[in-house]
């Protein structure tokens, strides 16, 4: 995270050199922060999120800082803070049955990660703010788009063992033999 990161991040906190000073001391340290002033998050499970990340990477959509939380298996989408309207209208012409996520906007908290987190710690930046993310409807648009798209393609790819049993049950067992004859 880059030093404009570091700035715009804290202002949102209630105390500001307060949380500069705890990640001075050690940048690792997470921090809790309330959303809704500066920006909102939308809270999707680990794998949802990975793989909407992904996808909004390698289309090279417009995207915003991104943490997650190794432990409780969640990953989060910092967005314009007032987008909840534009984020579930947006969604509801995308799908008629949203997949599950949470929206975090004025009186809720979110704890980020510190500037710089270690490999193993539980919070950890995606992708982290490098300066204040310009207010964009691209970005609260290609989240939406790219969360259902996501969502769809796990759909799919759990239902494959469903469709295609001979090859979802033949698989193990090749690698069976595979494994036996390599002994």
């Amino acid at each position: 995270m880059t030093r404009r990161g570091i700035q715009w991040l804290s202002a949102v906190a209630d105390d500001p050199v307060m949380c500069r000073a705890h990640w001075a001391d050690d940048p690792r340290r997470p921090y809790t922060l309330p959303a809704g002033r500066l920006f909102d998050v939308v809270v999707m499970s680990q794998r949802l999120g990975m793989e909407t990340f992904d996808q909004l990477v390698r289309r090279a959509m417009p995207l915003g800082p991104v943490l997650m939380d190794r432990r409780a298996k969640q990953v989060g989408f910092l967005l314009s803070s007032k987008s909840r309207a534009r984020f579930a209208r947006l969604l509801s012409l995308e799908t008629t049955t949203p997949p599950e996520y949470r929206y975090l906007d004025a009186g809720s908290y979110v704890v980020v990660p510190g500037p710089m987190p270690m490999a193993d710690d539980r919070y950890q930046w995606l992708r982290a703010p490098l300066r204040r993310p310009e207010a964009s409807p691209l970005r609260t648009a290609s989240l939406a788009v790219m969360f259902v798209a996501a969502s769809a393609l796990i759909e799919r790819a759990d239902r494959y063992g469903m469709e295609y049993p001979s090859d979802a049950v033949a698989w193990p067992e090749k690698l069976a033999r595979v494994s036996d004859r390599a002994k």
